[in-house]
Protein backbone atom coordinates (compact mmCIF):
# COMPACT_ATOMS: atom_id res chain seq x y z
CA UNK A 1 0.00 0.00 0.00
CA UNK A 2 3.22 2.64 0.85
CA UNK A 3 4.47 1.45 -2.02
CA UNK A 4 1.61 2.57 -4.21
CA UNK A 5 1.04 5.18 -2.40
CA UNK A 6 5.05 6.48 -3.38
CA UNK A 7 4.45 5.33 -6.80
CA UNK A 8 1.75 7.64 -7.46
CA UNK A 9 3.38 10.47 -5.85
CA UNK A 10 6.49 9.76 -8.36
CA UNK A 11 3.67 9.67 -11.14
CA UNK A 12 1.86 13.22 -10.18
CA UNK A 13 5.46 14.83 -9.59
CA UNK A 14 6.11 13.55 -13.25
CA UNK A 15 3.48 14.36 -14.64
CA UNK A 16 3.34 18.37 -13.08
CA UNK A 17 7.14 18.41 -14.68
CA UNK A 18 6.69 17.20 -17.93
CA UNK A 19 3.41 19.59 -18.04
CA UNK A 20 5.51 22.44 -16.81
CA UNK A 21 8.20 22.34 -19.42
CA UNK A 22 6.04 21.40 -22.10
CA UNK A 23 4.17 24.44 -21.01
CA UNK A 24 7.53 26.71 -21.46
CA UNK A 25 8.71 25.49 -24.43
CA UNK A 26 11.55 23.96 -22.59
CA UNK A 27 13.18 20.61 -24.13
CA UNK A 28 15.71 18.24 -23.58
CA UNK A 29 15.84 18.06 -19.88
CA UNK A 30 17.27 15.21 -18.28
CA UNK A 31 14.33 12.84 -16.39
CA UNK A 32 15.91 13.67 -13.15
CA UNK A 33 15.68 17.77 -13.50
CA UNK A 34 11.94 17.34 -14.42
CA UNK A 35 11.30 15.36 -11.33
CA UNK A 36 13.04 17.90 -9.52
CA UNK A 37 11.08 20.42 -10.90
CA UNK A 38 7.64 18.60 -10.36
CA UNK A 39 8.66 18.21 -6.74
CA UNK A 40 8.67 22.50 -6.93
CA UNK A 41 5.19 22.68 -7.15
CA UNK A 42 5.24 20.89 -3.27
CA UNK A 43 7.69 23.36 -2.14
CA UNK A 44 7.44 27.14 -0.61
CA UNK A 45 10.11 30.03 -0.12
CA UNK A 46 8.80 32.42 2.11
CA UNK A 47 5.38 31.92 1.50
CA UNK A 48 5.89 31.87 -2.24
CA UNK A 49 5.22 28.56 -4.21
CA UNK A 50 8.69 27.43 -5.72
CA UNK A 51 7.09 26.11 -8.85
CA UNK A 52 4.81 29.27 -9.74
CA UNK A 53 8.05 31.24 -8.93
CA UNK A 54 10.78 29.44 -10.65
CA UNK A 55 8.19 29.06 -13.82
CA UNK A 56 7.59 33.37 -13.07
CA UNK A 57 11.89 33.89 -13.13
CA UNK A 58 11.55 31.94 -16.20
CA UNK A 59 9.30 33.47 -18.52
CA UNK A 60 10.98 36.97 -17.07
CA UNK A 61 14.25 36.17 -17.91
CA UNK A 62 13.04 34.75 -21.92
CA UNK A 63 11.38 38.49 -22.20
CA UNK A 64 14.53 40.33 -20.65
CA UNK A 65 17.36 38.42 -23.17
CA UNK A 66 14.65 39.06 -25.62
CA UNK A 67 14.66 42.49 -24.98
CA UNK A 68 18.39 42.42 -25.05
CA UNK A 69 19.05 40.54 -27.83
CA UNK A 70 20.37 37.29 -26.37
CA UNK A 71 18.96 33.46 -26.54
CA UNK A 72 15.60 33.58 -24.75
CA UNK A 73 15.42 29.92 -24.57
CA UNK A 74 18.58 29.08 -22.83
CA UNK A 75 17.89 32.15 -20.49
CA UNK A 76 13.91 30.69 -19.91
CA UNK A 77 15.85 27.30 -19.08
CA UNK A 78 18.34 28.61 -16.90
CA UNK A 79 14.99 30.64 -14.66
CA UNK A 80 13.46 27.65 -14.64
CA UNK A 81 16.38 25.57 -12.86
CA UNK A 82 17.59 28.48 -10.46
CA UNK A 83 15.99 27.27 -7.43
CA UNK A 84 16.52 23.16 -8.18
CA UNK A 85 18.73 23.08 -5.36
CA UNK A 86 15.85 23.78 -3.20
CA UNK A 87 14.50 20.10 -3.10
CA UNK A 88 17.52 17.81 -3.03
CA UNK A 89 16.70 14.12 -2.25
CA UNK A 90 19.28 14.27 0.57
CA UNK A 91 20.41 16.59 2.66
CA UNK A 92 23.45 18.77 1.54
CA UNK A 93 25.97 20.94 3.39
CA UNK A 94 25.92 22.91 -0.09
CA UNK A 95 23.88 26.22 -0.49
CA UNK A 96 20.61 25.62 -2.81
CA UNK A 97 22.56 27.41 -5.50
CA UNK A 98 25.73 25.43 -5.53
CA UNK A 99 23.78 22.38 -4.96
CA UNK A 100 21.84 23.46 -8.00
CA UNK A 101 24.60 24.41 -9.89
CA UNK A 102 26.30 20.95 -8.88
CA UNK A 103 22.50 18.91 -10.27
CA UNK A 104 22.35 20.89 -13.36
CA UNK A 105 26.23 20.03 -14.24
CA UNK A 106 25.75 16.23 -13.16
CA UNK A 107 22.76 15.86 -15.80
CA UNK A 108 24.12 17.54 -18.50
CA UNK A 109 22.90 21.36 -18.92
CA UNK A 110 25.05 24.21 -20.54
CA UNK A 111 27.77 25.51 -18.84
CA UNK A 112 25.82 28.85 -18.69
CA UNK A 113 22.82 27.59 -17.19
CA UNK A 114 25.16 25.83 -14.57
CA UNK A 115 27.22 29.15 -13.96
CA UNK A 116 23.33 31.04 -13.80
CA UNK A 117 21.82 28.53 -10.78
CA UNK A 118 25.48 29.00 -9.35
CA UNK A 119 26.03 32.24 -9.58
CA UNK A 120 22.16 33.91 -8.22
CA UNK A 121 22.85 34.81 -5.00
CA UNK A 122 26.82 35.79 -5.76
CA UNK A 123 28.09 32.12 -4.21
CA UNK A 124 30.01 31.75 -7.57
CA UNK A 125 31.54 33.99 -9.63
CA UNK A 126 29.09 35.51 -12.90
CA UNK A 127 31.05 34.05 -16.13
CA UNK A 128 27.97 34.34 -18.45
CA UNK A 129 25.65 37.47 -19.56
CA UNK A 130 22.63 35.18 -18.61
CA UNK A 131 23.48 34.86 -15.09
CA UNK A 132 22.69 38.54 -14.09
CA UNK A 133 19.94 38.49 -15.75
CA UNK A 134 18.50 35.62 -13.89
CA UNK A 135 19.72 37.22 -10.63
CA UNK A 136 18.02 39.74 -11.56
CA UNK A 137 14.72 37.98 -12.40
CA UNK A 138 14.64 36.26 -9.20
CA UNK A 139 14.86 39.33 -7.26
CA UNK A 140 12.25 40.94 -8.93
CA UNK A 141 9.80 37.96 -8.68
CA UNK A 142 11.05 37.42 -5.04
CA UNK A 143 10.31 41.14 -4.18
CA UNK A 144 6.83 42.37 -5.83
CA UNK A 145 4.46 43.18 -3.61
CA UNK A 146 2.40 40.22 -2.01
CA UNK A 147 4.88 37.39 -3.61
CA UNK A 148 6.04 36.61 0.23
CA UNK A 149 4.53 36.81 3.31
CA UNK A 150 7.91 38.84 4.81
CA UNK A 151 7.74 41.02 1.86
CA UNK A 152 4.11 42.42 2.31
CA UNK A 153 4.72 42.88 5.49
CA UNK A 154 7.41 45.25 4.68
CA UNK A 155 5.39 46.54 1.57
CA UNK A 156 2.58 47.30 4.09
CA UNK A 157 4.95 49.04 6.36
CA UNK A 158 6.83 51.45 4.39
CA UNK A 159 3.21 51.98 2.76
CA UNK A 160 2.11 53.38 6.77
CA UNK A 161 5.50 54.99 7.30
CA UNK A 162 5.34 57.23 4.10
CA UNK A 163 2.06 58.13 5.09
CA UNK A 164 2.87 59.06 8.55
CA UNK A 165 5.85 61.18 7.60
CA UNK A 166 3.63 63.49 5.87
CA UNK A 167 1.32 63.88 8.57
CA UNK A 168 3.80 65.13 10.82
CA UNK A 169 4.11 67.82 9.00
CA UNK A 170 1.86 71.05 10.30
CA UNK A 171 -0.80 71.65 7.96
CA UNK A 172 -1.22 68.39 6.44
CA UNK A 173 -4.89 67.38 6.46
CA UNK A 174 -4.16 63.84 4.44
CA UNK A 175 -1.37 61.78 2.85
CA UNK A 176 -1.59 58.64 0.76
CA UNK A 177 0.48 56.34 -0.71
CA UNK A 178 -0.41 55.28 -4.20
CA UNK A 179 0.61 53.49 -6.62
CA UNK A 180 2.56 50.77 -4.97
CA UNK A 181 4.30 53.61 -2.36
CA UNK A 182 5.96 55.17 -6.02
CA UNK A 183 3.76 58.12 -5.22
CA UNK A 184 3.24 60.16 -2.29
CA UNK A 185 0.02 62.83 -2.00
CA UNK A 186 -0.37 65.02 0.52
CA UNK A 187 -3.57 67.25 0.85
CA UNK A 188 -2.81 70.38 3.22
CA UNK A 189 -5.29 72.56 4.53
CA UNK A 190 -5.36 75.71 2.57
CA UNK A 191 -5.50 78.30 5.23
CA UNK A 192 -2.97 77.16 7.06
CA UNK A 193 -0.50 76.74 4.01
CA UNK A 194 0.11 79.03 1.17
CA UNK A 195 1.71 78.14 -2.38
CA UNK A 196 4.74 78.68 -1.49
CA UNK A 197 4.67 76.47 1.70
CA UNK A 198 3.21 74.01 -0.76
CA UNK A 199 6.34 73.66 -2.47
CA UNK A 200 8.54 74.26 0.49
CA UNK A 201 6.96 71.16 2.29
CA UNK A 202 7.48 68.67 -0.75
CA UNK A 203 10.82 69.71 -0.87
CA UNK A 204 11.06 68.76 2.80
CA UNK A 205 9.37 65.61 2.58
CA UNK A 206 11.44 64.76 0.02
CA UNK A 207 14.52 65.45 1.32
CA UNK A 208 13.33 63.93 4.52
CA UNK A 209 12.27 60.24 2.80
CA UNK A 210 15.77 60.19 1.04
CA UNK A 211 17.55 60.21 4.31
CA UNK A 212 15.77 58.69 6.25
CA UNK A 213 13.97 55.49 4.30
CA UNK A 214 15.49 52.61 2.12
CA UNK A 215 13.13 52.08 -1.03
CA UNK A 216 13.06 51.44 -4.30
CA UNK A 217 13.47 53.24 -7.89
CA UNK A 218 11.97 56.78 -6.68
CA UNK A 219 8.88 58.32 -4.99
CA UNK A 220 6.96 61.24 -6.43
CA UNK A 221 5.71 63.66 -3.63
CA UNK A 222 2.84 65.76 -4.63
CA UNK A 223 1.14 68.31 -2.20
CA UNK A 224 -2.28 69.61 -2.88
CA UNK A 225 -3.48 72.60 -1.80
CA UNK A 226 -7.00 73.15 -2.44
CA UNK A 227 -8.93 76.53 -2.26
CA UNK A 228 -13.10 76.07 -2.23
CA UNK A 229 -14.83 79.53 -1.44
CA UNK A 230 -19.18 78.36 -0.62
CA UNK A 231 -21.78 80.10 -0.98
CA UNK A 232 -25.76 79.26 -0.56
CA UNK A 233 -28.13 81.27 -2.73
CA UNK A 234 -31.74 81.41 -0.78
Amino acid sequence: MVEKTRRQIEEQVMEIGDRTVIELGIHGLHKELVRIVGKMRFRSSYGQNLLMHSREVANLCAIMASELGMNPKLAKRAGLLHDIGKVPDEESELSHALLGAKLAEKYGENPAVVNAIGAHHDEMEMQYVISPIVQACDAISGARPGARREIMQQYLQRIKDLENMAMAYQGVEKAYAIQAGRELRVIVEADKVTDADSDRLSFEIAQKIQTEMTFPGQIRVTVIREKRAVNVAR
